[in-house]
């Protein structure tokens, strides 16, 4: 994901700091073992968006962007999440993520992990020379993060609303490190605290955003998804299905009836429509939560795509999207400054323009990191 810059300055800058990244992850993961060598260096080449490097150099952009902290901290910051990748990889037991193979379907999960641990160790080596602050607030970050992935696998408590639960899960598994992102690229850049504080907030919001712009895209999997929840929402999951169900939806209808019976046909009409729409959710919810591989789970996923239910996911990243642009309001207006806020319009229109699914297209993809 690349923001709109108009600045010709940002964006040479931008090139150069990106390219001196990638140099950067390159040197950090060589290794003198041939087969650690090739494997963290496959994920390094298909890392995709490079979202929270480029958080990084966007925030030194209101202090020194050419810090010399600047750009091992973008590469810190990549690599956790690559490592983290890698991790994700082997806790889902998919084959693949986000449409590309799981990063350990060439090696038994034994074999990622350590190559995860691999990465973070890493990682630890080059913050540790950018100095104690920047440590304990990346320890920080990796504490929510391991923070949100047992609360997610903890499930929500007793009387939790589950679509609360999974923002707050999102919000320490996938925010954490990018507001991290954007704490560091502003502090070791020398920006004020404020600057420093408003970006990290931007950080979590947009990463939120971003996560749930990839739920819509992919709204089933191992983990929960917003599209899913909403839809357990709207059936009322846990309630008891079919005929016992239907009685007491018939007891309220005739009760309606009773109650005003000029409206009998109406309400009727209406009731019946009301309890077709309600049996084809609760199937369709009761699909999507078996087996893949079980039939009719593809038709299923189709049918969730244009489910009204995927309004209302996209209606919550734009309100993430918001909330991280509200963020910035702070922050002097510069070609940064906009760079930033056109991220935030790139999250919504991602959402947007999710098509349904086409012949072949992935089902069970999983959730980023």
């Amino acid at each position: 994901m690349q923001p709109t810059v108009w600045d010709r300055a940002l964006a040479d800058g931008l090139r150069a700091g990106q390219a001196a990244v990638d140099e950067g992850l390159l040197k950090a993961t060589k290794s003198d073992v041939p087969f650690i060598n090739e494997a963290a260096r496959e994920l390094t080449r298909t890392a995709g968006r490079r979202l929270r490097p480029l958080l990084v150099l966007l925030a030194a952009r209101f202090g020194d962007p050419g810090a010399p902290g600047v750009v091992p901290t973008a590469v810190v910051v990549e690599l956790t999440h690559l490592a983290t990748h890698y991790h994700d990889g082997v806790r889902d037991h998919a084959a693949v993520r986000r449409g590309a193979p799981r990063p350990d379907a060439n090696w038994d999960n034994t074999v990622a992990v350590l190559i995860g641990d691999f990465l973070f160790a890493r990682a630890s080596h080059i913050l540790a020379d950018l100095g104690t602050q920047a440590v304990r607030l990346q320890a920080e970050a990796f504490r929510r993060q391991v923070t949100g992935q047992i609360l997610e696998t903890a499930g929500p408590r007793d009387g939790r609303d589950p679509v609360e639960h999974h923002l707050e899960v999102l919000a320490s598994r996938t925010g954490s490190l990018t507001a991290v992102s954007g704490r560091l690229g502003a502090l070791v850049s020398g920006a004020d605290p404020s600057a420093v504080d408003a970006l990290a907030r931007y950080g979590e919001r947009l990463g939120v955003a971003s996560h749930l712009a990839d739920e819509v895209a992919t709204p089933t999997g191992r983990r929960p998804t917003l599209p899913v929840l909403l839809l357990a929402e709207r059936v009322g999951a846990g309630e008891p299905a079919g005929p016992a169900n239907r009685t007491d939806r018939a007891d309220r209808a005739d009760r309606a009836d009773r109650a005003d019976r000029a409206d009998r046909a109406d309400r009727a009409d209406r009731a019946d429509r009301a309890d077709r729409a309600d049996r084809a959710d609760r199937e369709l919810y009761e699909l999507l939560t078996g087996p893949a591989d079980r039939p009719g789970y593809a038709e299923a996923v189709a049918r969730l795509r244009t489910h009204p239910v995927l309004d209302r996911a996209r209606e919550e990243t734009a309100r993430q999207a918001d909330a991280a642009r509200a963020a910035l309001s702070t922050l002097p207006d510069r070609p940064a400054r906009a760079a930033l806020e056109s991220l935030c319009e790139a999250v919504v229109r991602r959402a947007d323009a999710v098509p349904p699914p086409g012949p072949g297209a992935p089902t069970a993809p999983s959730s980023s990191g």
